[in-house]
């Protein structure tokens, strides 16, 4: 099996699709969020970036499964997504989170 295949059977899940949105807030710079994220120099814990299954693995081992209603945010938002900095939020911490 290729290396670059997807190994961990995830990839249109909704917690891949997180992992993915992160990615693309802190690194891709076209990104309509790009400013607010990599622009201010947020990134990603440097294992996860190409990883998902470490990530997955890191998350599910700090914060548990995703409750309904509820998406990752950093708990210090000048912070980065990596461990000890996430948490599951509601919509409405994660408005009351910002600088």
């Amino acid at each position: 099996m290729p290396a670059n295949n997807v190994k961990h059977r995830m990839a249109n899940t909704r917690e891949y699709n997180r992992w993915s949105g992160i990615k693309q807030r802190c690194f891709y710079q076209k990104h309509n969020r790009y400013k607010w994220y990599g622009g201010r120099g947020v990134t990603m814990h440097a294992p996860w970036v190409h990883d998902f299954a470490c990530y997955w693995a890191d998350v599910l081992a700090e914060i548990g499964p995703c409750p309904e209603g509820m998406s990752i945010d950093r708990i210090n938002n000048d912070g980065n997504y990596e461990p000890g900095n996430i948490r599951w939020a509601s919509s409405r911490q994660q408005r009351l989170n910002r600088k």
